[in-house]
């Protein structure tokens, strides 16, 4: 049986992936937040010609929802990613959160108190795999002890 939240949200970051800003790395990641009651905020990829700086789609996503006073709203999120061409995004492989964005997910995990589920996809959608946060992140640290991990 197939996964609705992860397909519903995959496809949101899908869309969201269209507007990646990535002109050096030329790799586009979309991502989509579902909140608890059911609201989904969007994010992407913002890179910065210092790399450093750059913003990963799950940062910007999750970003948003603190702006909206709903960080610790967090449930899930999607993520798909690929080399950008002209007909869109390419990459059969799903791909997963960088150690940053797993932390600040741990944040989010931390607020709300659950763990969250990532749902990591391929570049066309066709490829999902679900996640726990606490599978992703087993010795994560912050301020508070989920014992989650």
């Amino acid at each position: 049986m197939e996964d609705v939240a992860g397909r519903v949200l995959i496809d949101h970051a899908l869309e969201a992936a269209k507007n990646a800003h990535a002109p050096y790395s030329k790799f586009g990641v979309g991502a989509a937040v579902l909140l608890e009651d059911g609201t989904i905020i969007p994010g992407t990829n913002f890179e910065n010609a210092s790399y450093g700086l750059s913003l990963c789609a799950e940062t910007v996503a999750l970003a948003a929802a603190n702006v909206a006073g709903r960080f610790k709203d967090v449930v899930a999120i999607g993520i798909v990613g690929g080399a950008m061409t002209k007909t869109g995004l390419e990459g059969d492989s799903p791909i997963y959160p960088c150690g940053r964005c797993r932390q600040i997910l741990n944040e989010a995990a931390d607020m709300g108190r659950r763990d969250i589920t990532i749902y990591c996809g391929s570049a066309d959608g066709a490829i999902v795999r679900r996640h726990l946060l606490s599978e992703l992140l087993p010795f994560a640290f912050g301020p508070g002890d989920l014992g989650i991990g």
